[in-house]
């Protein structure tokens, strides 16, 4: 079971570590997102270039490699032994793929877009929950990313409510962590007032 758990949680490593942001720029001749903006390679900072469609490609296929590697787990992994502990890595690794990829120098992006798609993966009951936290919070405040971190914290608690206590609820709680770190600066412009607001235009 322990070869098994690493093979899955490889596999989810590796198929986090391809950053939708860096293959659509190159696809639609678009400048590296590492280089522009605040160099985090996701779908908001696509979007600075002008280009609507090359973002909401790169927020799909984030979004869609966390919910892949996490189905892939969970149709294929129990018939070699996986259990939950290993669905629960299998998810800490293929956000982990996202945050440091190996075929990007391991400079990932912030983890919104994938661990949305993951949270789906393990119930859609759960993805939605989340989703309509993110959706009051950036409608009612206008902030994307205090709606992100909110969602963050929310998310081991709808799970815990939806299915109780299990490795998996810890590897959410742990992959919800990880998104609040990597929103430091984002944290630090909402407590000093300076973070922009969705619809706000760029000076």
């Amino acid at each position: 079971m322990q070869t098994t758990t690493a093979f899955f949680a490889l596999a989810a490593y590796l198929i986090g570590s391809i950053s939708f942001a860096v293959v659509v720029s190159k696809a639609m001749g678009l400048p590296d997102p590492h280089s522009y903006g605040s160099g985090n390679p996701g779908a908001t900072n696509v979007l600075r270039t002008g280009n609507r469609q090359a973002a909401v490609l790169t927020l799909l296929g984030d979004a869609f490699k966390g919910w892949f590697a996490v189905w892939l787990a969970s149709r294929f992994g129990p018939d070699y032994g996986l259990d939950q502990t290993g669905i629960a890595v299998v998810i800490v690794a293929v956000f982990l793929g996202h945050l440091f990829p190996i075929f990007h120098r391991f400079a990932g992006g912030k983890g919104v877009a994938t661990a949305a798609g993951i949270l789906f993966a393990v119930h859609p009951w759960l993805g939605l929950a989340t989703l309509a936290t993110w959706l009051i919070i950036a409608f009612f405040l206008r902030y994307s990313s205090l709606a992100a971190l909110v969602s963050a914290v929310f998310a081991p608690f709808f799970y815990v409510l939806l299915f109780g206590t299990t490795p998996i609820a810890l590897a959410i709680s742990v992959m919800a962590a990880l998104l609040v770190l990597r929103h430091r600066s984002n944290i630090t412009k909402l407590l000093a007032g300076t973070e922009s607001r969705i619809g706000d235009k760029k000076k």
